[in-house]
């Protein structure tokens, strides 16, 4: 989760609340923020001019300098300062990271990929990694790490308030989240919080479920993954684990919590060595098997591989109704890179519902996020913290 700051003194509350207000708006005078805030003008003034001397305001030309008459004095005009300092989102998987670094209104300045190791089970080089990802993308970006405001990793661990994973049996949650808080706290903000979570989150921010109060993000790779918003409040659990899919290791009609893009591989696989599928087929002729290919075959007229997408449209059925009854979402939004081919599967699934839960089944939805969503909704999420508690680091 978020690390508290070190505070040498608590902003005036003035600033606070001019602070926030600017996040809200591109451009505003003085007569807009008193408006907004409820404080008198001399107050106000005092705010914007305080927090222009931190670099975190920047005054504008007036409205006569800007080529629009007004008659009268002209009015003092203040922006944000974006580039004042940076946000760093990561989506930290096993095999892929991707690090964002962007500016305080979360435009992207550099987008940097990496390939990891996603078999190594070395924690220091998994360290190591992860350090020189964000490291090379901020050099790209031809900025420091004294730039940043707030840093926000996305893992595939169940991840708790203090950003700290449980033990997993086979040791992968402690391998994905490494102590990564203590790792990364040479930035003011720190936040590192489960995949899924920041699924829901970008979501919420940009995504389909914007507007909305109560929605699951569901990633559905190569495990299934759920980040669950309810009351407007993303929830976590004692442990981080609450968008764990490992129950439906024991409910029927699943059977395990691997994503739909590993089921649709691992059957398609089973049918053509079991003879299942028409070796002259498209799909037994596929110079590769992945969740992808099975889908595009199927949207193609491909028999075989519609056979296996009725398949995975009964499993995420069964999966949505699930979640539905747990949880009362309003809707169910299918996250990751595998939501750029599922809408077929999607359609299936939304007829399927069960109509015996007694809740009305929520609404499921594909994300148009794609296999960016995890570090869209890092960046909101460094963006929040700095929203809530830059002032603070800056006294």
């Amino acid at each position: 989760m978020s690390v508290s700051p070190a505070v040498s003194a608590a902003p005036p509350p003035s600033q606070t609340a001019v602070w926030q207000y600017a996040w809200r708006v591109r451009e505003f005078t003085a007569s807009d923020a008193m408006a907004a805030t409820g404080m008198t003008r001399s107050t106000v003034i005092d705010a914007m001019d305080g927090l222009a001397e931190i670099g975190l305001l920047r005054e504008l030309a007036n409205a006569r300098d800007a080529g629009e008459y007004r008659k009268g004095r002209p009015a003092r005009r203040f922006e944000l300062a974006a580039d004042a300092a940076l946000l760093v989102g990561m989506d930290a998987g096993r095999a892929h990271v991707t690090v964002v670094v962007s500016d305080l209104r979360s435009q992207p300045l550099v987008t940097h990929h990496v390939t990891a190791d996603g078999v190594s089970d070395d924690v220091v080089e998994r360290r190591r990694v992860l350090v020189a990802a964000v490291d090379e993308a901020l050099a790209r970006a031809d900025r420091a790490r004294a730039d940043v405001a707030a840093l926000c990793v996305g893992v595939p661990a169940p991840v708790d308030r203090a950003g700290v994973s449980p033990r997993h049996p086979e040791g992968f949650w402690e391998l994905m989240n490494p102590d990564l808080v203590d790792l990364f706290d040479w930035a003011p903000l720190v936040r590192v919080d489960n995949d899924a979570s920041l699924a829901a989150v970008a979501e919420g921010a940009e995504g389909a479920a914007v507007g909305y109060r109560d929605y699951i993000s569901l990633l559905a790779g190569e495990r299934f993954g759920a980040g669950v918003v309810v009351d407007g409040r993303l929830l976590r659990g004692a442990h981080g684990g609450v968008g764990e899919m490992v129950a439906f290791d024991h409910v029927e009609g699943v059977g395990s919590a691997y994503g739909l893009g590993y089921v649709a591989t691992q059957w398609a696989q089973e049918a053509i060595d079991a003879g299942e599928a028409d070796p002259r087929g498209a799909l037994a002729r596929a110079e590769r098997l992945d969740g992808r290919v099975v889908l595009a075959l199927a949207a193609a007229g491909d028999p075989d591989a519609q056979r296996i997408v009725d398949r995975m449209s009964a499993v995420l059925a069964r999966i949505v109704s699930v979640l539905g009854s747990m949880f009362d979402p309003q809707i169910v939004v299918v996250s990751g890179a595998v939501s750029a081919g599922i809408e077929q599967v999607a359609a299936s699934a939304r007829a399927a519902l069960p109509t015996d839960l007694h809740l009305p089944a929520p609404e499921l939805v594909v994300s148009t996020l794609g296999g960016d969503v995890v570090v869209v909704g890092a960046v909101a999420a460094a963006a929040d913290l700095a929203r809530q508690h830059l002032l603070e680091t800056r006294g």
